[in-house]
């Protein structure tokens, strides 16, 4: 198992070196000059000089690079040119409010997913059945931002049950959690119906039936587990979505999580700010799939990592 982890470690460094010179390049190409949106509209040209200079933005491409790959692994991801504070200091404020969203959609997408996923597999084309794909179509076909708003209007401004925005309380992350985790909530279900429905189809089950065990042990302690696996994959691909694709749930209900700052950064051309953002996330999205992989072993005593 540490062979296998340290193993795939080494093997995401090129993809985190591939995500640096590609997020490097990116926010470099986009257009808009960082030091006339630092200067202002009516800044002279030695003023706007004297930006570049203070942030290294006349240094060459290469030497920008080194200089970015460099801090990266001494951890220093250099200065925002908005707030003139560290970026890594910005991003322990902002990330840990995303991570609480993200782990509240997913716990959402889990708790009502993956029950949805098994009724619809112990009736398949039934009433509940048909019920339950009809809510996944519905659920990863609805824009986020409008079934946010939508939940604003009923929730908090009608019935009053909810904050409007912000984050505090635990009453704050119901909607924003409840809305970042629809989509995942619809695919889970989806995922765990079908492979729900292979598995009682195999012989394993229907041995354990011809024994006389009880259908709730069947479906949950034998059928259940064989079937995790690709739903477990499934989870930790949300799961890295949500981290990365929380921007708009952020933005409707106020909440001052990375995907916040990440706008507000990218409208401002704050590059150091963009690039460690988009590599914290990415490597977020690799160690999320390197932990589904060591979860596999747990799952099925039939993997092993030799």
């Amino acid at each position: 198992m540490l062979q296998y982890t340290l193993r795939r470690v080494l093997i995401a460094i090129p993809s985190i070196l591939g995500v640096m010179i590609i997020v490097f390049a990116m926010v470099r190409l986009a257009p808009g000059d960082p030091a006339q949106l630092l200067a202002g509209e009516f800044a002279d040209a030695e003023t706007i000089e004297l930006i570049r200079e203070r942030f290294g933005l006349n240094d060459s491409m290469p030497r920008q690079f080194t200089r970015f790959v460099t801090g990266v692994f001494q951890g220093d991801l250099g200065e925002s040119t908005r707030t003139k504070r560290l970026v890594t200091s910005d991003l322990a404020t902002f990330f840990p409010n995303t991570l609480e969203l993200a782990l509240g959609a997913i716990v959402v997408a889990l708790v009502f997913g993956i029950p949805a996923g098994i009724l619809a597999s112990l009736r398949p084309n039934s009433p509940i059945d048909l019920a339950v794909m009809l809510g996944a179509l519905i659920g990863v076909s609805m824009p986020v931002f409008w079934f946010g708003l939508l939940a604003i209007l009923i929730f908090s401004v009608q019935l009053g049950w909810f904050p409007v925005a912000g984050r505090g309380t635990l009453r704050h992350l119901v909607l924003p959690a409840l809305t970042l985790g629809l989509s995942s909530m619809a695919i889970i279900a989806r995922m765990t119906r079908s492979s729900m429905l292979e598995v009682l189809n195999q012989d394993f089950v229907r041995t354990a039936r011809a024994k006389g065990l009880f259908w709730r042990a069947i479906v949950l302690k034998h059928a259940l587990r064989n079937a995790l696996v690709p739903v477990v994959t499934v989870i930790g691909l949300q799961f890295g979505a949500l981290l990365a694709g929380a921007v708009i749930t952020e933005t409707v209900f106020t909440w001052p999580g990375i995907g916040s700052l990440l706008v507000v950064s990218i409208l401002a051309r704050d590059y150091p700010v963009v690039q460690g953002a988009v590599l914290l996330i990415a490597v977020s999205f690799i160690a999320v799939n390197l932990i589904v992989d060591l979860v596999y072993g747990f799952i099925d005593p039939r993997i092993r990592y030799d």
